[in-house]
């Protein structure tokens, strides 16, 4: 099994040794398993334990002061699952396999999907603050109830776009996953690309990507997507990855990331982020 992760494009990290360090273990903990979608689960599975990174635990609040997760798994088969806006969720990456595995739908959103959840074995009480975020919401000025207060507010406190993803192979097949925990002051209910199938995630035949930074532009963007796209087109991942956040930086304000994967095992990266951190295992 081969496998390629990133734990998000933004800022540099306060701690990046040691963030590396859970980054190149989580990779590595995947190998064993026996499909690539098991390999991505296990990947991004102590990520979102890790409050390092902004899925699970230790994820952004919304304008409400709750934080709500998302996920979305796609094979090189064409089966996609995806799972947003759940509360209590940890491992969103898990909520999203089962979608995959149990129904014949692409994405479960909101209480049901938290309910989907917990009727296949998931836990749905985490409590998924830290010290950190309950210190950061704590120090945040409150939206007023009205709309235009809200959008003042969303102006003002809106931020940040770290998320996790992984892409695996065993040489015949492919398999991509990303979870988040979305952006920081983001108005309640917002989703972002991840859960969204060719924007935060994408994989074919050819190969794999999950992308990563502004969610907004990245969904306009397609950006998992296109670089799938450009391996189909006969590019390696390296090229691949840095064709499309090239295109990517020519139609959007924001940043982003995006990893790369072909059942050959080449695997690519870029971003046009501060800093994106990536680990491969296998290769």
């Amino acid at each position: 099994m081969q496998v390629i992760a990133h734990g998000g494009a933004g800022s540099s990290p306060d701690d990046p040794s040691s963030r590396q360090a859970v980054l190149d273990d989580a990779a590595a903990s995947g190998l064993e398993a026996e499909t690539p979608l098991d390999t991505v689960v296990a990947t991004i599975a102590p990520l979102e334990s890790d409050p390092a990174f902004n899925a699970g635990v230790g994820s952004a609040v919304q304008s409400d002061g709750t934080i709500r997760t998302d996920a979305g798994v796609m094979t090189d088969d064409g089966e996609v699952g995806a799972a947003c806006a759940m509360t209590g969720v940890e491992h969103a990456i898990d909520a999203a396999c089962a979608v995959l595995e149990n129904t014949p739908h692409v994405l479960l959103a909101g209480e049901r999907a938290v309910e989907f959840a917990g009727a296949h074995g998931i836990e749905t009480d985490a409590d998924l603050w830290t010290d950190r975020t309950r210190d950061r919401w704590g120090a945040t000025s409150q939206p007023g109830e009205s709309v235009a207060d809200q959008l003042a507010w969303l102006a003002e406190h809106f931020d940040g776009h770290d998320t996790v993803g992984a892409v695996a192979t065993d040489g015949e097949r492919i398999a991509a996953g990303t979870s988040t925990g979305g952006r920081w002051g983001a108005l309640a209910g917002r989703v972002g690309d991840v859960p969204q199938v060719g924007a935060g995630f994408y994989a074919s035949p050819a190969g794999g990507a999950s992308a990563t930074g502004a969610g907004e532009d990245i969904a306009r963007d397609a950006l998992a997507r296109a670089a799938v796209d450009r391996l189909e087109d006969g590019q390696q991942p390296q090229t691949a990855a840095e064709a499309a956040i090239a295109s990517f930086e020519g139609s959007a304000e924001g940043t982003a990331g995006v990893i790369v994967l072909d059942t050959d095992g080449n695997a690519g990266a870029a971003y046009n982020s501060d800093a994106m951190q990536t680990a491969t295992a296998g290769l």
